[in-house]
């Protein structure tokens, strides 16, 4: 059984036991959480429930692992050919890691 659900502005695929990354919540290590914003379900029979936009009733629920993880570097360098102008910056995304535990 799988969901699509929208997380912080993204959607994401999620099954139950699954660790995925998703953009800073607002929550403390531990903390548990529910997503209320669930696009799609399919279970394993072969039924599919499609929201419009969200179904009634649905609600992934998930525990947060960590809340101060970063994602890789991100460089952004920008040049000006023959002008002698050449400048790099570093970005890195703060995000959250969170464990599905049950989609219901």
């Amino acid at each position: 059984m799988y969901a699509i659900v929208d997380i912080a502005g993204q959607q994401f695929k999620v099954e139950a036991g699954n660790e995925i990354f998703v953009n800073r919540l607002a929550a403390e290590k531990g903390a548990s959480v529910e997503f209320d914003k669930v696009l799609l379900i399919a279970g394993d029979d072969a039924v599919v429930k499609v929201g419009a936009p969200y179904i009634d009733g649905a609600v992934v629920k998930a525990t947060v692992l960590d809340d101060q993880c970063r994602a890789d570097k991100v460089l952004v360098f920008k040049k000006i050919r023959r002008k002698g102008f050449q400048k790099c910056n570093g970005h890195r995304q703060k995000l959250t890691k969170i464990q599905i535990n049950a989609i219901a």
